[in-house]
């Protein structure tokens, strides 16, 4: 019962709104500014004329939000330019959270797209739309005010003439007036002659003639005034009313259907916006950490094992000579940096790879450089990739050799081809010479068989660097490899030979600086590998070997001074701090790694030496 009241009452409510729109809306259409303001004329042409200046105030709006869309969307792009990323960051795109930075760009782009999208519309749908209206409104209103003033101006005239017919009419009756009085005041003096009397009524007789053609001129201006005033407020000037009432609903329709207009160009492209904007919570929620994670670890895990635990050392069992050289050879292994050189208080000088051999062996190893040089790859590396970690050696290899699988099964397919097109040659002579596809097919003989050479050399690569023991070729275990008056020597093939320290300062012909990359021991590879080294030639005897070797210990000498010009904080082994504006001594140059030996009086520690970066200090060396 109580909803079918409710609709009941909701029925009524909506017939009564509906009969009262309908009302209004007649009310409306009898409703005129001819007829309801006929006597309004200069507030009707002030109130249009502020119409269209609204209309011109909503164009500038409109310019003014186009400007900003604009620039918005300039903003937008160049946003998205500088925060590409660069060409050296590419290597980072395996990981989720780069990635999806990459699609946010990307969804910001097309942000930016829209918005000028939205910009071009407005600026050829609705500005230009409003500008002609106005333009249009501004005519048609000066049209009609015109006409108007023409209108009034006759309308003004005409009483200015029924004015002056009255006046007229009004001084000859006065005047025929007199003419009466006159004559009878001489028609009862007896004093005058009959002549004179005749004088008299000729007179009166003349101005009441006059009076009449006033009269008749003031009947027939007044008519005339009548018929005019009755036309021009009944009809002519009603018209003229009635189009401006015309000109500005034009105005206040065309302002509603502008701002609908905005507001659907807008809406046109809020379906691309809300896309573009799923997209982004699409790149938001693609970010796996753990994917990120495993991806790190397979990027820098270098298979080495950590350091074994350093064995104790009784001296009570050993005899003198060896517990001392066993202490010097331990206490020269405590120097060494990460990288496997002597901290500076300790060396004469930073020793190059070259040094360390005869001359005879320098030579020899100059000339392995050149055949290894000539065996890199573009982006610097060895060709076996045996300068990298074990485990990232490994990967790079299984690359290459997918790399090469990949390439070998496209120009088996190219060969395949080239080949049933020579068939069909030999077959119809008409349809192509065979000779043509000869010399491709030749070619691609020659790359093919180049390339499974190639597989099979990285397949090799791969076998041996499988079944190189990853534990003994860490550069932390080399680090405590004196032990006993013993120095162990650690070959690629992961043996270990116990060679016997005679005593002298000399080090051995296979005795390499450094197994690591820190920057500090001057060296540009994470392994000091010469060709034949077991590292960068499987076919040459292992000469560098991470041995350790000994050098005389005496304090260096500075070879200049340096002021630093950046604060800089050591974050390895071998490198010391440093404050801006800070005065050091220069005890070695830079040897070409981008790293100086610096020297600093410490008063807790004595002398401070280590490491620093060469572009961070000024340098000024003695002569």
């Amino acid at each position: 019962m109580l909803a079918l009241l409710a609709s009941g009452s909701s029925r009524s409510s909506s017939n009564n709104k509906l009969a009262e729109s309908e009302n209004s809306a007649q009310n409306s259409n009898n409703m005129s500014w001819g007829t309801e303001l006929w006597d309004q004329n200069e507030n009707l042409a002030i109130h249009t004329n502020r119409g269209i200046d609204a209309l011109d105030k909503f164009a500038n709006f409109l310019r003014d939000r186009v400007a900003i869309e604009t620039e918005y969307a300039g903003k937008l792009r160049r946003l998205v330019k500088n925060y590409q990323p660069k060409k050296k960051e590419e290597e980072d795109n395996e990981f989720t959270s780069v990635q999806a930075f990459r699609n946010l760009l990307k969804e910001v782009g097309d942000l930016a797209g829209q918005r000028e999208v939205v910009s071009e519309s407005l600026q050829l749908q609705i500005i230009a739309g409003v500008t002609l209206l106005s333009k249009t409104l501004r005519e048609d209103r000066k049209k009609c005010l015109s006409d108007g003033a023409t209108l009034q101006q006759n309308l003004t005239t005409q009483l200015s003439s029924l004015d002056r017919a009255k006046r007229n009419y009004e001084k000859a009756y006065r005047d025929s007036e007199k003419a009466v009085d006159s004559y009878k005041r001489a028609d009862m003096d007896l004093n005058l002659s009959r002549a004179e009397v005749e004088r008299y009524k000729n007179v009166m007789t003349s101005k009441i003639q006059q009076s009449d053609d006033a009269k008749n001129e003031y009947a027939n201006q007044l008519q005339k005034t009548n018929n005019l005033q009755q036309q021009h407020y009944s009809m002519l000037l009603p018209s003229v009313l009635n189009r401006l009432q015309e000109l500005d609903e034009k105005r206040t329709r065309g302002f509603r259907e502008f701002i609908v207009g905005a507001a659907d160009v807008e809406s046109s492209v809020a379906p691309i916006i809300a896309r573009c904007m799923e997209g982004i919570v699409k790149a938001g929620e693609s970010i796996n950490e753990k994917e990120d994670t495993f991806k790190v670890i397979e990027r820098y895990q270098s298979g080495f094992t950590p350091p074994r635990d350093i064995p104790f050392e009784d001296l009570s069992k050993c005899d003198p000579d060896s517990v001392q050289e066993s202490h010097y050879s331990n206490s020269t292994s405590n120097h060494l940096t990460i990288r496997g050189t002597m901290s500076a208080n300790k060396l004469k000088k930073r020793v190059g790879i070259f040094n360390i051999f005869g001359s005879n062996k320098q030579r020899q190893i100059i000339e392995a450089c050149i055949t290894m040089k000539n065996s890199l790859t573009a982006d610097g590396q060895k060709e076996d990739f045996s300068d990298l970690p074990p485990n990232q050696r490994r990967k790079k290899l299984q690359a290459k050799i997918a790399e090469l699988t990949q390439n070998i099964a496209q120009e088996t397919k190219a060969r395949d081809g080239l080949m049933k097109m020579k068939i069909v040659y030999e077959a119809n002579s008409s349809l192509g010479n065979p000779m043509t596809v000869e010399g491709q097919l030749n070619e691609s003989e020659h790359k093919l068989e180049k390339l499974k050479v190639d597989l099979k050399k990285y397949q090799g690569f791969l076998e041996k660097a499988s079944q190189v023991p990853t534990a003994t070729s860490s550069p932390q275990a080399s680090r405590n490899q004196l032990q006993n008056g013993h120095r162990t020597s650690r070959h690629s093939n992961g043996s270990a030979d116990d060679h016997h320290d005679d005593g002298d300062d000399q080090p051995d012909d296979a005795g390499s600086l450094s197994s690591s990359a820190s920057p500090e021991s001057g060296l540009g590879t994470s392994h000091t590998s010469l060709p034949g080294s077991g590292q960068g030639s499987a076919n040459e005897n292992a000469i560098g070997e991470d041995t350790y070797y000994e050098t005389e210990v005496e304090t260096l000498n500075p070879v200049g001074k340096c002021r630093a010009l950046y604060p800089f904080e050591a974050s390895s082994e071998g490198s010391i701090p440093m404050s801006e504006g800070e005065e050091l001594q220069v005890i070695e140059i830079d040897q070409g790694d981008g790293w100086t030996r610096v020297r600093r009086e410490n008063n807790s520690n004595g002398w401070d030496e280590g490491f620093v970066p060469t572009s961070y200090i000024e340098c000024t060396l003695y002569a």
